[in-house]
């Protein structure tokens, strides 16, 4: 029992596939308060967050912990108020949206590999990190019309401690309060008031400039809605900071790892970025002519959804699979083990992007969840898609990345699901 609360802490996703594994598709826990359980088959996923997701609210330790650095922005909110942050950025999602993705994505990138010419041939870069500070900068122009590019380290260290404490009060049940000062108060503290200040900064910048007749971005949505407060406001752009740039700089780190692995599918990411785009830079136009690059990008994302975890709480009793939830129970759903459901398919495990050149499957199936489902499906989800591809096809068709250990990369559980000690990897200049 010893052995299985350490593995709980210290690696929560192998202890939650042991259980699945071991137990089945709906296992309970013996946990007296709440009942919980972990919920693995397509067909459990779909009750809880499709067709009974009203049923459900997010009101459970994940997401409270995540509040406090995001606060209750559209990704921590329960219920009613989610549903009303909902209909307020919507606007700002609309399919116009994913072409000012594109163009920012095309500028950022175009930096990154500037940063890598310099570089040289040979050079090892840390992946996650170029991911995240390029995944930073479109998301800053796109939703915010802000350049955050000299900010980007400052930024990207806060996200990571904050979520980094956020991860260890999570998991100990015992931790102080926020305004206790141990040192990872401190910490969780000093990196929040920098996300702070950023959004201030953010704020006091549009503020100064004209009213546009039209919103432009999502920024400009916001502050059209006469009764939205300061602390409103900066939940909804913290969360768009920290949720808009973690999550697609996960899935790319884990796509560049793939691909290290890969020769010939990274050969043909290569080739079919020169043969569409040549020398010039990938436009809106040219999004349905990359297939393979979508296909990489989703690939990754089934591997190794960045977004492990999802947590429900079950609103009115309820019944999965032939199991009976009371009122009140916690429900664990791991996207990545659901993707690994194999539903009598051999090669889940293997990193085939061909699986999806016919399309991605209805998230609304269950089946494949990385953006979740039902409809608190991922509102940035097709920006994401666009983005990763991009990125992608215009990276690969200028440099090959080298994994620098031969071991496989060790899926590390935090709020995001990273490499385990970063993703160190060699540059090689294609010719």
């Amino acid at each position: 029992m010893l052995s299985a609360f350490d593995t709980i802490r210290t690696d929560p996703l192998a202890f939650l596939e042991w259980s699945w594994r071991k137990y089945g598709d709906v296992v309970q826990f013996p946990i007296p308060k709440p009942p919980t359980f972990l919920v693995t088959h397509p067909d459990g996923v779909r009750r809880v967050l499709q067709a009974n997701h009203r049923g459900y609210g997010k009101a459970t330790v994940q997401y409270s912990r995540l509040a406090l650095v995001t606060g209750e922005g559209l990704l921590a909110a329960d219920t009613e108020a989610w549903r009303r942050q909902r209909k307020l950025v919507q606007p700002a999602f609309h399919p116009r949206s994913v072409r000012s993705v594109v163009d920012h994505t095309g500028v950022a990138v175009e930096r990154m590999l500037a940063r890598w010419d310099d570089l040289g041939d040979g050079a090892v870069v840390d992946v996650d990190d170029e991911m995240m500070r390029t995944a930073l900068e479109i998301v800053g122009a796109s939703l915010f019309g802000a350049d955050l590019r000299g900010e980007s380290e400052v930024l990207v260290a806060a996200t990571q401690q904050g979520l980094h404490e956020v991860v260890a009060r999570a998991r100990n049940p015992l931790a102080p309060p926020t305004w206790v000062p141990t040192p990872g108060n401190l910490r969780l503290n000093r990196a929040v008031a920098r996300l702070d200040k950023a959004v201030a900064e953010i704020l006091a910048a549009r503020r100064a400039q004209p009213t546009p007749a039209e919103p432009v971005d999502m920024l400009d949505w916001l502050l059209a809605v006469s009764d939205l407060g300061e602390s409103e406001l900066r939940d909804q752009i913290v969360t768009f900071i920290v949720a808009g740039h973690e999550t697609v700089a996960s899935a790319l780190t884990w796509a560049w790892y793939l691909l290290g692995k890969d020769a010939s599918a990274a050969d043909r990411l290569a080739a079919e970025a020169e043969a569409r785009c040549s020398d010039q830079r990938p436009g809106f136009d040219d999004l349905p002519h990359l297939p393979w690059a979508h296909a990489v990008f989703d690939e990754a994302l089934r591997l190794y959804p960045p977004g492990w975890l999802i947590t429900r709480k079950s609103l009115v009793a309820d019944e999965i699979l032939g199991h009976r939830l009371p009122a009140g129970s916690l429900v664990i759903i791991s996207p990545y083990l659901v993707h690994r459901h194999d539903q009598g398919d051999p090669s889940i495990e293997d990193f085939d992007p061909g699986r999806f050149l016919a399309g991605i499957p209805s998230p609304q199936t269950g089946v494949y969840i990385p953006f979740g489902a039902g409809p608190r499906l991922c509102i940035g989800r097709e920006m994401a898609r666009a983005e990763g591809a991009l990125l992608l096809s215009m990276a690969s068709r200028r440099w090959r990345l080298a994994s620098t250990d031969p071991a496989p990369a060790r899926p590390q559980p935090l709020v995001m699901l990273k490499p385990k000690g970063g993703l160190r990897m060699r540059l090689r200049r294609r010719t």
